[in-house]
């Protein structure tokens, strides 16, 4: 074959191969991730809304219970906030996590840890490592495909540096989470992340496909929390939604849930939305209302 007319058909040949394959973008969560289709909204419950109840009057609710409860206010999915799972837990019961799940036809959305990796290399930095690898494991075991994870708050550090460590830590975990099939979803939590482009820096800095954004929309208290949203919205790998939100400088209001929801969808986000009750009202009275706005506001569009 004349050389012009071998190149041509390789040419040819790759490009047919790009169409064929499609968009491969599903990996690519250190860059906005391009997702084919349409948005979808599946409605889920975190656990931490009834963080009272657990907390105080632990014969009333437990995980089983929980589950029941999203399950009853026909939830795609239910979170389970690591926080109130029983001290001596064992894979036993991560399976019998499980089974009740399915058995009640609702999926896991994801768990979430409390962890800082804002902090100098040593004991405690290993630690904080090794709590976010055992819930991994934990997350493998019920079939939970997200962990919520921290940033932190630099102790002993410059924020140069808390940074560094923060992205060195994550590396690691995510090399973990990926062998699991596990994604962690960095959280707008305060701290080093505080603002948009400080949590994308640092998103975008992590050598792993297995690291994205867990958006959580009451956590960015700046000059424009919607506009931040907004811009971190494409890296969303869960999202957490509160029904409040606060501006620099100003008191807490009620959130636009329809304007959220618009966010999510001109992102092209496909899946889970978390509703992470912190309000005031007794969760007990108030969700049932939110929840069935709530799962509206997700199916519309």
């Amino acid at each position: 074959m004349p050389s012009n007319s071998r190149r041509l058909f390789l040419k040819n040949t790759l490009a047919g191969l790009a169409l064929t394959a499609g968009p491969a973008p599903f990996l690519q969560a250190r860059s906005p991730i391009v997702r084919p289709g349409k948005p979808s909204l599946r409605p889920s419950l975190a656990a931490y809304s009834f963080r009272d109840t657990f907390n105080n009057d632990p014969g009333k609710l437990d995980m089983f219970g929980f589950i029941d409860y999203c399950a009853d206010h026909q939830l795609a999915g239910t979170e389970l906030t690591s926080y109130f799972f029983p001290q001596d837990l064992d894979e036993a019961y991560l399976l019998r996590i499980k089974q009740h799940a399915f058995l009640r036809g609702i999926s896991i959305s994801g768990t979430a840890v409390g962890n800082n990796f804002a902090l100098p290399q040593g004991e405690e930095l290993t630690r904080q490592i090794a709590d976010v690898k055992r819930w991994i494991d934990r997350a493998h075991i019920m079939g939970a495909p997200h962990i919520r994870v921290f940033a932190g708050a630099p102790k002993g550090l410059e924020t140069d540096a808390a940074i560094k460590q923060c992205i060195g830590a994550l590396e690691d975990c995510c090399d973990y989470a990926g062998k699991k099939g596990i994604f962690l979803g960095l959280e707008n939590h305060g701290g080093i992340v505080a603002e948009a482009d400080a949590l994308l820096k640092i998103v975008e800095a992590v050598q792993s496909p297995w690291l994205g954004i867990n958006l959580d929309t009451g956590n960015f208290h700046t000059d424009d929390p919607y506009g931040d949203l907004a811009k971190c919205a494409p890296y969303a790998v869960n999202v957490q939604v509160k029904v409040e939100i606060r501006t620099r400088g100003q008191e807490k209001k009620k959130a636009d849930l329809p304007r959220l929801m618009r966010i999510l969808r001109e992102a092209n986000y496909q899946g889970f939305v978390a509703l992470e009750y912190e309000a005031k009202e007794d969760p007990w009275q108030a969700l049932p209302g939110l929840l069935a706005e709530f799962r509206e506001l997700c199916q519309a569009g």
